[in-house]
């Protein structure tokens, strides 16, 4: 039985659970996407690792029967969206987002009417229910160029992170009205605590992910979405010490890709030695194997909600297309 989120079942503690979960993926012509996010062990299983954008990519790509999604919810739903036929599980149905919680449809939708003439980006890290309300989604990795494809003189809403919005005004110029909304990741990094590791590390680079308050980013050496931080430690012109404010998970492809360099991470305000996202961390490589080999939790979605859902998803993929993304 479905046991809050996920199916509660007893695992053989006997099984290889990777190769479990291989055998299962070439049976049941399954494919495993997971976020950079996702504890080490899952990212070594997954098919395709990614941000949001390439995420989003890669389900609309695939040939498999069954999308197993490690990431959180919403971007299950995106895999969903995009393959309506396909069956989509998550390995718990309680891994959610903060940033997305951020932003009730009832109140989004209020807010646009507060706000006629305008027309709505929305970041992906929200629900289908809000995707549904926008005209195109964009991701940290394409968010820029999709707003500078904008007249300079169309208004436009941006939800629901208000810190990628106002890293976006200020890189393009614009004044988007801005949602309400964090990411509770990417909204505790100390700045005092920051300070004190580039003085105690003067050689590190400092690397940051956009959804970061706005001090903080004034002190990063280079500003990215995930993969675009992952690219910059790859160049040996960029250095061998980095210090990364973003989610911990991504240090572990940094380090697989660059095995000589080190990276730091920047430590949140509070007693933790780095920052997780405790939704992303609810998937384990335990939950993987049962939601492969029971196929649920499934994530199901009404056929209404995916088809106001897709139009703006495929802007976006149309529009990174167009600029090569």
């Amino acid at each position: 039985m479905l046991h809050k989120g996920y199916l509660e079942v007893d695992i053989d503690l006997s099984l290889d659970l990777v190769k479990e979960i291989n055998y299962l993926k070439k049976e049941k012509n399954a494919v495993i996407l997971a976020h950079y996010y996702q504890n080490s062990d899952i990212q070594d299983i997954a098919d395709y690792i990614g941000d949001s954008l390439g995420l989003a990519q890669q389900a609309e790509k695939t040939k498999a029967d069954i999308i197993l999604f490690a990431g959180v919810h919403f971007m299950a739903e995106t895999a969903k969206i995009l393959n309506p036929n396909k069956k989509v599980l998550i390995p718990d149905l309680n891994a959610g987002c903060s940033l997305a919680d951020s932003c009730p449809p009832d109140s989004f939708a209020a807010f646009k009417q507060k706000h006629p003439n305008h027309i709505v980006l929305t970041y992906i890290n929200c629900t289908a229910d809000i995707k549904a309300l926008s005209d195109v989604i964009v991701t940290s990795t394409n968010a820029v160029q999709i707003v500078e494809s904008f007249p300079k003189d169309q208004p436009i809403i941006f939800a629901p992170d208000k810190n990628l919005g106002a890293y976006i005004n200020k890189k393009t110029g614009r004044n988007m009205v801005l949602w309400d909304g964090t990411c509770m990741v990417h909204e505790i990094f100390s700045l005092e605590k920051l300070i004190k590791l580039k003085h105690q590390n003067p050689k590190a680079k400092v690397i940051a992910h956009p959804e970061c308050e706005a001090p903080l980013l004034e002190h990063a050496n280079f500003i990215g979405s995930t993969t675009a931080l992952l690219n910059f430690t790859k160049k040996p012109e960029n250095g061998n010490e980095f210090i990364v404010v973003t989610e911990t998970g991504i240090l572990h492809q940094m380090q697989k890709a660059s095995p000589t360099k080190t990276f730091i991470p920047a430590p949140p305000n509070n007693n933790c030695a780095c920052n997780e996202c405790p939704y992303m961390k609810l998937n384990t490589i335990e939950k993987i194997y049962i939601a492969l080999k029971y196929e649920q939790p499934e994530l199901i979605m009404e056929k209404d909600l995916i088809e106001k859902a897709k139009l703006p998803i495929v802007k976006m993929l149309d529009l990174s297309a167009k600029f090569g993304l």
